[in-house]
């Protein structure tokens, strides 16, 4: 059944739905995607947001640039958590996206990531995922250590680039 739920406010905002897919899938969590705007087919947002639930969602994702209007609308439709990516773009650059998603009235909850945080948002819907799923928690908890060991073997980069490296116990 298909748990994650991602929908763009464009085409355009595809690629970053591609970074939020690529975490997903490598978690073996099945996830759909969709294009709908909030200010050119708000009857499509709305009735994707109002079915999700009966249709297995457990978390949707939102991105969108500019006024990032999308994961707002959403929210207001369904109870499922939210969660929006704001996407670079237009004249500040997703700063105004940024705010939009952050800037709900009250009791329209969204969570929000930064400045296309596709990424981010997949690893949020995977440990909301998670609270249920020992098996899922168990695999977040394997990626976080990998992910530790590979800045701890960074750290041997530092003398390679001619700076003096902090020892080793300090970080013990």
């Amino acid at each position: 059944m298909t748990s994650v739920g991602i929908i763009v406010g464009s085409a355009s905002d595809l690629g970053a739905a591609s970074k939020a897919a690529e975490v997903l899938s490598e978690f073996g969590v099945k996830f759909e995607v969709g294009v709908a705007s909030a200010h050119r087919t708000p009857g499509d947002v709305e009735n994707y947001a109002r079915r999700a639930r009966g249709r297995g969602l457990k978390v949707i994702i939102a991105m969108a640039g500019l006024s990032a209007a999308l994961p707002g609308v959403v929210a207001s439709r369904t109870t499922l958590p939210v969660i929006a990516v704001p996407i670079a773009s237009g004249a500040l650059a997703g700063a105004d996206a940024l705010l939009a998603s952050t800037q709900m009235p009250p009791g329209v909850p969204v969570g929000s990531v930064g400045i296309d945080g596709a990424k981010n948002a997949a690893l949020l819907a995977l440990r909301i995922l998670a609270a249920g799923d020992e098996n899922l928690a168990d695999a977040l908890e394997s990626w976080a250590g990998i992910a530790a060991d590979r800045v701890r073997e960074s750290r041997d980069g530092v003398e390679k680039h001619g700076m003096p490296p902090v020892p080793k116990e300090a970080y013990l």
